[in-house]
């Protein structure tokens, strides 16, 4: 099998996602802190944060349906250099937030750019099969996951002293210039002429007139499958706890530690560490795991990480917080990899836009739920009530997962042939 560096070396199609990734990941990450910290700044709320959360969060669900039926009836990279370009706008828009009264512009902004998010986000996993070989799948998975969590850790803990020693504008002008950089690296994309088109029917005037029938039928084809619909399910139950743990990190680094823009930089930093540490885990586990122990490792993971998050929220040690965060975060970070692993083994590649914008927009809405649960419990009880009590509902989601491994009930469909093999060929402009 090859190595992630013999993939980075050999495929320059993936070489260029992954650089623009790393790019455009920090630049979010800097604009997440920016964001956060001049909200906490300006009225130390935890409501007021998780207002801005539901900003990004309902958008974000809104497009997913559309973002998954653009994807499967039209180039996905230029679908995604579109969303690149648009959000570079966007996020220079963030600078106009301080000059101006009030909070209106963060959440129109937000709302904005997150609605944009899945037009890139779900083409970059449907696109993964085909600028990779069956052979380099399963590396490229893992170092697409990997890099998230690197990107977490630096993005975070720079951002956190950059917007503490030069100011919030600085870090919104390098979000702009990241999606510039990434739309570079995604125009830099080649394959066969129609690699990146799903192999669909032909676009009829019926077929434009009802895209939600075409969503519908990306249901439909989740729905066949108990392991996919599950797969859905699991990331459901993460966000159940994870929601409101978008919020508590923020509060706990600004109120709770009282450590200011920083102290939300490093909290995000540490649980990247975990998540870097539990990507790499992965990639050496998920060679070697036959299904049924694959199914058992995600009911260990989210033991885990529920109960080191419910850990985390009470301890009053700084440094003890950020071990038991970092033990959470690689948990869940095991679990993500293994699960997109069987996604992208698995769902047909008609049907990849709609399945990743679905499950997107599935834990979106969750995570809105959550994240208003938590701005509102945040107004009458303890941060660490709170946190605990997010733990204890990403635990239970290992629950659900246990039953359907006992009952046989999330058994492992056929594995897709290798649908893109024909287009990695010699690349065409």
């Amino acid at each position: 099998m090859p190595s992630f560096f013999g993939v980075l070396r050999h495929n320059s199609n993936y070489r260029y996602t992954w650089i623009g990734q790393i790019v455009s990941e920090i630049g979010d990450h800097f604009n997440n802190i920016a964001v956060f910290a001049l909200a906490l700044a300006h009225t130390k709320s935890g409501l007021v944060v998780s207002g801005i959360m539901l900003s990004r969060a309902i958008p974000a669900i809104l497009a997913g349906p559309i973002a998954g039926v653009v994807l499967d009836r039209f180039d996905r990279r230029r679908i995604m250099l579109a969303s690149d370009l648009f959000r570079a706008v966007l996020a220079l828009g963030f600078i106009l937030a301080l000059y101006t009264k009030g909070h209106s512009i963060l959440y129109v902004f937000s709302a904005l750019l997150m609605f944009a998010s899945p037009f890139f986000s779900s083409g970059r996993s449907a696109i993964l099969p085909t600028i990779t070989t069956p052979e380099e799948l399963h590396i490229a998975n893992s170092l697409t996951q990997t890099t998230q969590a690197a990107t977490l850790t630096l993005g975070t803990l720079f951002a956190g002293i950059a917007v503490d020693q030069l100011g919030f504008e600085w870090a919104f002008i390098f979000n702009s210039l990241s999606f510039l950089i990434s739309a570079f690296c995604v125009s830099r994309l080649k394959v066969k002429k129609g690699g990146f088109r799903a192999e669909r029917a032909a676009l009829t005037e019926s077929d434009v007139a009802r895209p939600w029938h075409e969503y519908r039928e990306g249901l439909r084809y989740m729905k066949s499958s108990p392991l996919i619909l599950g797969l859905a399910l699991l990331g459901v139950g993460w966000a159940t706890g994870g929601g409101a743990a978008q919020i508590l990190f923020s509060i706990f680094g600004e109120l709770v530690f009282q450590r200011g823009a920083s102290g939300i930089g490093i909290i995000w930093a540490f649980a990247g560490v975990g998540l870097l540490v539990g990507g790499g885990f992965a990639y050496w586990l998920g060679k070697r795991l036959s299904f049924r122990a694959y199914r058992w490792t995600i009911v260990v993971c989210y033991v885990v990480h529920g109960g080191a998050y419910v850990i985390f929220s009470q301890m009053t040690s700084f440094a003890w917080a950020l071990f038991y965060i970092a033990l959470s975060r690689a948990a869940i970070s095991v679990s993500s990899v293994l699960n997109n692993n069987q996604l992208l083994r698995h769902v047909h590649n008609e049907y990849r836009g709609r399945v990743f914008s679905t499950i997107e927009s599935m834990v979106w809405a969750t995570m809105m739920l959550s994240l208003a649960g938590a701005g509102i419990a945040s107004q009458h009880f303890n941060p660490r009530t709170i946190g605990a009590a997010a733990g204890i509902l990403s635990s239970m989601t290992a629950i659900f997962w246990g039953w359907g491994t006992i009952t046989d009930r999330l058994k492992e469909p056929e594995l897709q042939p290798a649908v893109d093999l024909e287009i990695h060929g010699e690349p065409t402009i």
